[in-house]
């Protein structure tokens, strides 16, 4: 990962730390399906380089999300960038990554990969997914 990809997984970081005040599920679920991702995930866009403000008002122009359940700022962050690594990693869309590994399962695995590399963290998420889709 060179620094201008790790740059965009802490961009994607911060723009889900910023979702504060809103239902965090509702929010990663309408992220990870939304056009803004989609673009994120292009070659390049220059959304890609408008920061997590913009990306957030960007969002929320697309959608509306209401109040809820919300996940601290740390879990948050960790969610966003490592969508974004993910799809940097294998080339997926944001759309199959959150197939793959909901909100739910990001949430409930964090205290245990939130500490390992993202490669290594990534792997053992694709290993659940698999698991429960052969079960």
């Amino acid at each position: 990962m060179d620094h201008l990809q790790l740059k965009l997984c802490d961009i994607q970081g911060r723009l889900f730390e910023l979702s504060k005040g809103l239902d965090s599920e509702a929010f990663v679920k309408m992220f990870m399906n939304s056009k803004v991702a989609e673009r994120l995930d292009s070659s390049y866009n220059k959304l890609q380089w408008m920061g997590e403000e913009y990306l957030l008002e960007e969002l929320l122009d697309e959608q509306n999300i209401g109040t809820g359940a919300e996940y601290g700022m740390e879990i948050m962050y960790w969610i966003g960038y490592i969508y974004r690594y993910w799809h940097l990693l294998t080339g997926e869309s944001s759309k199959k990554i959150y197939r793959q590994a909901p909100v739910k399962t990001m949430r409930r695995n964090y205290m245990m990969f939130h500490t390992l590399d993202p490669e290594i963290a990534i792997e053992d998420l694709k290993e659940i997914y698999r698991r429960r889709k052969s079960a």
